[in-house]
């Protein structure tokens, strides 16, 4: 589903009238890298430098739970998000796996142009 909505991390958008409040929304994505790349990055990890398998994993999910944000908002009748912040964190899903967890939040509303 293609969709327009508007997600800014401010509480207004200069040209746009707030109409209506409509909730909290929110998107969240959960990914792991395989075993390859947990062994790479762990190899990585004891010389230092640059994790960029890591980086691009996190740069996913945080797009994807962007989606979910907007997504959700759709579904409730917004056209745009305010107030957007990330939430993240990791956890160990059992032999040696690290997954990647990141929330989009903010509130979903309905704007129109000036």
């Amino acid at each position: 589903m293609e969709n327009n909505v508007l997600i800014l991390t401010t509480n207004e958008c200069p040209g746009m009238r707030l109409v209506r409040v409509i909730g909290p929304v929110y998107g969240t994505s959960v990914r792991s890298r395989n075993m390859v790349g947990n062994f790479l990055g762990g190899i990585r990890a004891v010389f230092g430098g640059k994790q960029s398998g890591y980086l691009n994993m996190i740069a996913q999910t945080r797009d994807e739970a962007l989606a979910q944000l907007a997504d959700h908002a759709q579904s409730m009748g917004a056209n745009a998000v305010l107030a957007m912040r990330f939430d993240s964190g990791e956890f160990d899903a059992g032999q040696g796996q690290a997954m990647n967890e990141v929330t989009a939040y903010g509130t979903a509303v309905v704007m129109e142009a000036l």
